[in-house]
Order: structure tokens, then sequence, then C-alpha cells
């Protein structure tokens, strides 16, 4: 295994503990998250009763974490017996009422199939999908990349356009250097283009024009429903928007913006305005959409990384930043910046990964389409690669993966009797629709064996909370097995 940033891990640590924790469990979270530094893998400790002859990695730590990690995990450590392990994932890998459940366990380091229920059997995947995309998007764009926003000049005098380069998390207000959303801030943009046009010389009336073109086709997908639209599950697609789409940086639910590229050049006009009214500028009302020069930047501000939109966008399962990032890795693999291009563009990544997406049905990349189809083989097989495989930019994604009972969409999870075995110790992108529920991550064993899976159910009676706690614990037998 390989390099593995923690990028932020206390601070997430010390948010969680003070909604869900106890000092004992917070012992069990830095177990797991603060060595979470070195080589992609997350040992930790047990939650409940101490089991005899305690494994050194599942024991509570003494210090914080350090940054030269943890040792290799022993690659003499036994693997799970396929029969004893299955006999204890039939046990909690049931439905609730109807439906069905396929799930693929793997040994991470090996590839060998520990479990195998219809693991080649294509299934509507849900928000698994944004693994797929986040694969895709640090093999064609690089987890280093950053997103660029440009002020250019236009060939229309007094005019400048504000350009999308696939940046949706702007900030309204100053630069967050520290953060992902709002890293780059239109206020600091609006200062820059100021003094540009002051060193030119310009004076008077601005127009802000807005340019848009780096995506095409439909901005919305066909394949979404327009309920979840309207919901706020997504949003028509633009290059650029102010955090993800939404009102404010701390926004997760409601409607959002029906013009996310219009409202983040408003608010640019904005602070334009207020920025220029001390250099005899003023700015013009309304914006209109325009091309700019692309020989003349006034201004530009920078994203945070790939790597950390990848990790924001597994983390909290946004669809939009999924949309946002599906299409930057179409326009930098050469294909349209469209929904289709999306969509062709992580089948193309994941078949030069070796990874076999001829039976995949893709029709959206960030799992809200119900026409999407991919196989619990296939899901295994991208958390493989990501955690052991050789390709080490895909580690960049490993933050991303929410732990079970502190981080992410597993925050609130975990905390029954049969589940909290797994807290602190599982990581794993969930997935949800209405009657579709997906589980698809990794967790270090009882024996210290990096195990992979992915366990989804399609047809299940919507809203049934058993299907919930059957992926929970069943992810929590995979932390607990000492299976021989």
């Amino acid at each position: 295994m390989n390099g593995v940033k923690d990028v932020g891990a206390r601070k997430r640590v010390s948010v969680a503990w003070g909604r869900w924790f106890t000092p004992l469990m917070l012992a069990v979270v830095l177990a797991a998250v603060a060595v979470s530094t070195g080589l992609g893998l997350v040992p930790g400790l047990f939650a409940g009763p101490a089991a005899p002859a305690v494994p050194a990695w599942q024991l509570p730590p003494t210090e914080l974490s350090r940054p030269d990690g943890v040792a290799p995990l022993g690659a003499d450590a036994p693997l799970p017996v396929p029969a004893e392990l299955a006999r204890m994932l039939n046990d909690t890998l049931k439905p609730d009422g109807a439906g069905t459940f396929t799930g693929v366990v793997q040994d991470a380091s090996t590839g060998q199939v520990l479990f195998d229920r219809d693991g080649d059997r294509n299934r509507i995947p849900a928000s698994n999908m944004k693994l797929l995309t986040a694969v895709a998007v640090l093999r064609a764009v690089g987890p280093e990349t950053r997103f660029s926003t440009r002020v250019l000049a236009s060939d229309a005098p007094g005019t400048v356009v504000l350009t999308g380069g696939g940046d949706v998390l702007l900030g309204a207000g100053e630069p967050q250097p520290d953060a992902v959303m709002g890293r780059a801030g239109l206020a600091a943009l609006a200062r820059d283009t100021v003094k540009a046009l002051a060193d030119r010389g310009v004076s008077g009336t601005i127009k802000v024009r807005v340019d848009d073109s780096l995506f095409e086709g439909p901005a919305l997908n066909p394949a979404w429903g327009l309920g979840d639209v309207d919901a706020g599950e997504t949003a028509p697609l633009f290059p650029l928007a102010l955090n993800a789409a939404r009102s404010t940086p701390n926004a997760t639910t409601g409607p959002r913006p029906k013009d996310a590229a219009a409202t983040a050049a408003e608010a640019f006009a904005a602070q334009l305005g207020a920025a220029g009214a001390t250099a005899g500028l003023t700015v013009a009302p309304g914006v209109e959409r325009a091309k700019g020069d692309p020989g003349q930047v006034l201004a530009s501000a920078e994203s945070a990384t790939v790597s950390q939109h990848v990790d924001l966008m597994l983390e909290t399962s946004d669809n939009y930043l999924a949309e946002a990032l599906g299409r930057m890795a179409a326009v930098k693999s050469g294909l349209p910046g469209s929904n289709d291009g999306a969509a062709a563009a992580v089948r193309q990544q994941l078949e030069e990964l070796g990874i076999a997406a001829g039976s995949m049905r893709l029709a959206d990349v960030s799992g809200l389409a119900l026409e999407n189809q991919v196989s619990a083989r296939q899901f295994a097989e991208v958390v493989r690669a990501i955690t052991s495989g050789p390709e080490l930019r895909l580690r960049a994604a490993l933050d991303g993966f929410p732990v079970a009972g502190l981080t992410g969409t597993l925050d609130r999870r975990y905390g029954e009797a049969g589940t909290a075995g797994g807290a602190g110790l599982v990581r794993a992108k969930t997935g949800t629709l209405n009657t579709v529920i997906a589980l698809s991550g990794y967790v270090v064993d009882a024996d210290g064996r990096l195990l992979v899976f992915s366990f989804i159910g399609n047809g299940l009676e919507p809203g049934a909370a058993g299907n919930r706690v059957a992926l929970d614990r069943s992810a929590s037998v995979l932390a607990a097995c000492g299976c021989r």
C-alpha cells in the first residue's frame, strides 16, 4: 500500500464527536482515522466488549497521528475462509421485506474473491456511481490539478467576461485558502479585475458578461426526474457555480439555482461594483452571456485541487459536484463536456484501468438516474484499485470515503448494538434511492487483512429501515472477521 493523506482528519473527529461519541468511542475513532496516513489502511478498535488477544492495530492510541503513519500489515495475515464468511454474511445480508441483495468481498492484496452473491449481476447502484466518477476524474484530470475561473476582456469596450473553468465551489466573498468550498472567492477576483482595468486606464461603466460554454448539451440530464431537480438533488449544470449551486456553503437541502452561472456572475458584478467604487468604476445592471478574448486575461482564481473536490464529493455525496467533475473528466479526455461525454469518459477511464465496463449502463455519473446498471464485482474492483492498485494517483480518493459513525453520509450510522463493531473501522460510499441501497468500501479485519466489498440492494421496500441495518451489519461482520 502507499501514501494516504490525512487532510482535516482531526477536525472531522472533533466535530463528529461533539454530536455522537463518548470519550471511549473517541479513542475508537482516533484509532481508525488517525492512522489513515501512510498506507491507505484504516486499522482501528472494536466498539463493544474487548475481545481476548486484541491485535495491536485495534488498540486505542496513546497519541494523535504522526506524519510517518503506520507500518505495513503483515503479508502473512490469514485470509478469511470463504465458507465461514458466507455463513456469516448470509445471516446479515437480508432484505427487510421485498427485494434482493447482491454482494462481493475481495482480498485487496490478491484480488481473491471471498464472498460472491450474484456479484456479476447488473444493479441500480445509486450514489455508489460516484466511486466510478472519482476514478475517472483522478485519472483524466489529475489529483493536484486546480480549476481556474478567469475574467477576460472582451472585444466590446468596457465589458469583462467571467469565464467558467469547472470550479462549481466558488465563494461569493473572500477566498478561503484552507477550505475546499469557497477556496476561490469572488471578492478577491473582483479586486484583481479592478486593478487590471485601472492599469489599462479603463474607467466609467463596466458591463459584466458570463461565458459558460465549457459545458455542452442539455444542462439537465433527461434521465433525472423533475421531482428530484425541484427537491434540490441536482440542478442544471454549468462550469461555474457558487457553493455547488446552493444558496450558502452550509446548505445541504432545498432547491438550487436554475442558472448557477448567471447567479455567480451577478455575485461577481456586485463585488466588482464594491471594489471599483474608489477607482472610478461602476457596474451596469444585468448579466448576459458572451465570450471573452482568451488572450486577454484580467484576473483569475484557482480552486481547491481535484483530489479535494473528489474527497468532498464522496463524503457528502453531492450530485451536482459529481456531475461537474464527470464533465471535466470528459473535457480533459477530448470528449464533449456533456452528460453523454461524462458517461463516456468514465467508461473509457475504467477500461484503461483494466476494469471491464462493457456490461455497464451509465445514464449519469452521480447515481441519481435509475437507468444506471453496474455490478457489485465492478464496484469492488474499483475500490481495490483505489486502495491497493498500481496507480498511486487513485489513493487521493481514500480520504473521501465516509467513516462509519463519524463522517459524511455514515456519520449517523453504526450506533446500534448489531453494527457498533464497525464504527470507526468501516470506510464506505453509501447509495440510496427509493427502492435502492448500496454500500461499497474497505475495512481491515481482525486478523489484519484489508478487504474490499460492495453490497447492493434493489427492488426494496421503500423506507424499510432494516435494509440499511443489513448493510451496516454486513460491513461490521467484515471488521470483526477472524473468519477461520
